[in-house]
């Protein structure tokens, strides 16, 4: 059974991570992908961390809110990065990456 306790953090870093993988992708077919290099990056890390942050929370390991708190500061760190682009999805991504962040923080305190 899932731990009730994570359910909402849970929720929170799948809807992040796809929100990036969306991102990461559609950067890839921006016109100017080098500028977009380092907000790729990010989306991709930001993306792996929270997948890995799920998957720790639904095993409740012992290293969960570890692992929230780094998870945290990609998020916090990706959805800097997303906000300094107009494009749509960037601006979604950015949300979704703030709203994991929080969540995840309430996770690690």
């Amino acid at each position: 059974m899932l731990n009730q306790q994570y359910k909402e953090c849970i929720q929170a870093c799948l809807e992040c991570m796809e929100a990036c993988n969306v991102c990461y992708s559609a950067c890839l077919k921006e016109e100017d992908v080098a500028m977009m290099s380092y907000c790729i990056r990010l989306d991709k890390e930001c993306a792996d961390i929270c997948g890995f942050t799920a998957k720790a929370m639904q095993s409740n390991s012992p290293f969960a809110e570890q692992i929230c708190k780094l998870c945290a500061e990609i998020c916090e760190a990706c959805g800097k990065e997303c906000e300094k682009h107009d494009q749509e999805h960037c601006k979604k991504c950015a949300e979704s990456c703030f709203r994991c962040a929080e969540e995840c923080r309430k996770m690690a305190s």
